[in-house]
């Protein structure tokens, strides 16, 4: 869980932006929003094997940029 507590001196606006910046990296929202709803196993292969895809065309995308093809 986050915790932030009140330095001295600093102000409620600081303070919530730190908060909101350890929420970010601590990716509790993205985790929290994956699991609002079931998602059968079938499905999160299908969606995993769709961002391999993608990720391997952006590979060839960047090599052939790289290398001029």
């Amino acid at each position: 869980m986050t915790k932030v507590e009140l330095r001295p001196g600093e102000s409620q606006r600081s303070l919530l932006k730190r908060f909101r910046k350890k929420v970010a990296r601590s990716r509790i929202l993205s985790t929290v929003k994956k699991k609002r709803y079931y998602i059968p196993d079938s499905e999160k292969k299908r969606i995993a094997q769709r961002k391999a895809i993608r990720r391997e065309k952006k590979r060839r995308q960047q090599e052939e940029e790289k290398f001029g093809y």
